[in-house]
This record gives C-alpha cells, sequence and structure tokens, in this order.
C-alpha cells in the first residue's frame, strides 16, 4: 500500500513539473482554440459601429474579433434634433395699429409697442411641413398682422404668406419660396403614451433655436378653454413664450404636436404646456390647402355635461350623455326635432358622454348629410334625423 502511494505521488509531481514546464516555454499548447464559448447564466450581445474606413485598413483591424460584450453608454437625442431642427423657423409677425388683444398670452410671446400707434411685433416659431415651402404654426402667432417674415435655421429669410386660419384649433397654415427647403417627417400623434420621451423645438424668447426635453405627461387634456376643439398633449418639456407654434417631436426626430401654450403663473415654463396632435393639424392643413376652410358639422345647439344631479331632478333612466340647454331657432337641431332638455347619448352610432365627444363627433360629420342622433327624452329612447349644415367660422376663443 505503501509502495502504491510513492508512485502515486512521484507520478503527480513528475505531471505538475511537466505542466509547468509546458505553460512556461509553450503556453499556446493549452489555448482553448476551437472549443466552443463558456455557458454563462445570461449574455448580451451588443453590436458594435463598424469602425471608420481609415481604420478598418490599418494592420491592427485584420485582427478583429467577433462582436464585443460591452454596454454602450447612452448619448441622448441628439439625432432626432439634428433630423427636426433644419425645419423648424423663426416667426416673426408685425401688425400695426390697435392693442393685440392676447399680448398677455403665455403661449406666446407679447408685443412689446403697446402704443396703438405704433407697429406691433411678435415673434413665434413655425414647422416647414413640405418642401414646396408649406408651414404649420399657431393661429395666435400670426392673427391679424399685415407682415410674416420667417427665418430658418440656416440663416435664410422669407416674407410668408397666410394660406389659411383656423381659430377653434388655434392653427394657421403658411407658405414661402425658398428652394431646397427643409421639412419635417410627420408622425403620427394616437401612437403617443404617457412616459414617451419628446423634445420641443421652437425659439423661446427670441433668443434663437432651442430644443428642450421632456415626456408626454398626458394625452387628451380638454377643457383648457385655449380653442374650441381641444385634445392637447401635455408635456414637461420646456415651452416658453416664443415657443408657439414650433415642434413637438418624438425620439425620432418625427413631428406629433405644434406646441402652442403653457400653463405658469410666472410667465415662464414651470413643466405643464400643451400641445395640438398632429393628426388633428394635419386634418386641418388639409382642409385648408383644399378648400380654403375647415369643413366641419354644425347642428345648432348649446351643451352641458349631465351630473348626477341633473340626471336625479330629471328623473332620467340614464347615467351618461350631453344634456342640451338651448337650441337654435330655424338651426338643424331645431328642425330636425331636437329640444331643449334632450339628452343625447349617441350622433352616428356613436356613444358621447361629454360636450367634447359631442362637439368632436357632430364636427366631424359631412355638411349635407342626414345624421341619426340618439336621444332620451324624460323616459323615452328616441332617434332623430338632422340634416348637418357647415359650422360657422367662429372668432378665436379667449385664451
Amino acid at each position: 500500500m505503501r509502495r502504491l502511494w510513492l508512485i502515486f505521488s512521484q507520478a503527480v509531481t513528475v505531471a505538475m513539473a511537466m505542466l509547468f514546464v509546458v505553460a512556461t516555454l509553450k503556453p499556446q499548447w493549452l489555448s482553448l482554440e476551437g472549443r466552443g464559448p463558456p455557458i454563462l447564466s445570461e449574455s448580451v450581445s451588443v453590436r458594435m459601429a463598424p469602425l471608420p474606413a481609415s481604420a478598418a485598413s490599418s494592420p491592427q483591424a485584420t485582427t478583429a474579433a467577433a462582436p464585443a460584450t460591452l454596454p454602450v453608454a447612452f448619448t441622448g437625442y441628439h439625432a432626432a434634433a439634428q433630423t427636426a431642427s433644419p425645419a423648424v423657423v423663426s416667426v416673426t409677425a408685425r401688425k400695426s395699429g390697435g392693442r393685440r388683444p392676447s399680448a398677455g398670452d403665455p403661449g406666446m410671446r407679447p408685443f412689446f409697442d403697446r402704443d396703438p400707434h405704433q407697429l406691433q411685433i411678435g415673434v413665434g416659431s413655425g414647422v416647414i411641413v413640405s418642401p414646396e415651402g408649406v408651414l404649420l404654426t399657431n393661429n395666435h402667432v400670426v392673427e391679424g398682422a399685415t407682415e410674416i417674415d420667417v427665418r430658418l435655421s440656416d440663416g435664410r429669410e422669407a416674407r410668408a404668406t397666410v394660406v389659411g386660419t383656423d381659430p377653434e384649433t388655434d392653427l394657421a397654415v403658411l407658405r414661402i419660396t425658398l428652394d431646397k427647403l427643409p421639412s419635417v417627417t410627420l408622425g403620427r400623434s394616437e401612437l403617443l403614451r404617457v412616459g414617451d420621451v419628446v423634445l420641443a423645438i421652437g425659439n423661446p424668447f427670441n433668443v434663437g433655436q432651442t430644443v428642450t426635453s421632456g415626456i408626454v405627461s398626458a394625452l387628451g387634456r380638454q377643457g383648457l378653454g385655449l380653442s374650441t376643439f381641444e385634445s392637447f398633449i401635455q408635456t414637461d418639456a420646456a415651452i416658453n413664450p416664443g415657443n408657439s407654434g414650433g415642434a413637438l417631436v418624438d425620439v425620432n426626430g418625427h413631428l406629433v404636436g405644434i406646441n402652442t401654450a403653457i400653463f405658469s403663473r410666472s410667465g415662464g415654463s414651470q413643466g405643464i404646456g400643451f400641445a395640438i396632435p398632429v393628426d388633428l393639424a394635419q386634418s386641418v392643413m388639409e382642409g385648408l390647402l383644399r378648400d380654403g376652410q375647415v369643413r366641419r358639422g354644425w347642428l345648432g345647439v348649446e351643451p352641458r355635461e349631465l351630473t348626477p344631479d341633473l340626471v336625479e331632478n330629471l328623473k332620467l333612466p340614464i347615467r351618461s350623455g350631453v344634456l342640451i340647454t338651448a337650441v337654435l331657432q330655424d338651426g338643424p337641431a331645431s328642425r330636425g326635432g331636437l329640444r331643449p332638455g334632450d339628452v343625447v347619448v349617441s350622433v352616428a352610432g356613436q356613444s358621447v358622454a361629454t360636450t367634447s365627444e359631442l362637439l368632436n363627433s357632430v364636427a366631424a360629420l359631412t355638411p349635407g348629410e342626414v345624421a341619426r342622433i340618439g336621444v332620451q327624452r324624460g323616459d323615452r329612447a328616441l332617434e332623430l334625423s338632422l340634416e348637418v349644415v357647415q359650422r360657422p367660422r367662429q372668432l378665436r376663443r379667449p385664451r
């Protein structure tokens, strides 16, 4: 037994000595080349950016091995900013005589000259949406202006003409004539989600083009009294006076909104800004370019939210709908049999529960067509047929 133990000990000693000699003199003999990769509990493969042409042609580049698994540092949203910024312009509107009603509007830099006999100047922003020179901006930026000048980020300037305005959404479409104009790609605001990163690009306080970042704080904001048709994107990206009409873009640099106003007690950004969704802006723009106006349906009623107290007082068997408090004499609703005290529950088969939903549903109807309106009158459910007419042009609501 002792003899076997001695033989084993000597064999191990000789083997260790040989291994030491090989590891010292011929380490390549111990290489793992040709073997499979080690099995890890979790592996992450990151594709590295290709080397520049100059580096790829060097002798060292020929020794490149398999893709590395190193973490990639976040470098910001410069690609989105570089994509969208060339299409965002500064808009200078001049108006002679009279004090501008919206001079204190937090969504736009006030006109400086308050003397009614002097020239008034206001500065906002705009977005080029077509290489042919079509721009989107806010109506309150250019409202009543006699001259509108546009300055691009590359320093070029041009005099703009007004294609059309829509005070009820606070949008305006302008046109400029220059060669090789940049334009932004239109995104889809309906795909936005609360928490998505967005960038606001504009000309705050006329300091020059500025990019700020934030997230989508809320969607479908209504009842703010900024315009008739409201479904705003709320963001905490810094928006200041002068940003009105500028771009709200996603991380791809695609336009998702037109910045229009802020909620502020100081006049500057306090983290609550509002933008008009690009889906709505595109619809308005197409109507103005095609017809010179936005065609919307109209019934001629005064709606009111249906509260639990009203439901109880009117002894209604329903809990959702829009109460009609007044009907325009000889208007479409009056001719179709709609009465004050009726509760509208659906328009063209789509249920409505708020005044905004009723307004938007009716506006979406085509003037001249007959629409089916679901109504609750006391304890009776009715369906009326009303001929829709073109909505009269409204003045901009006080902001």
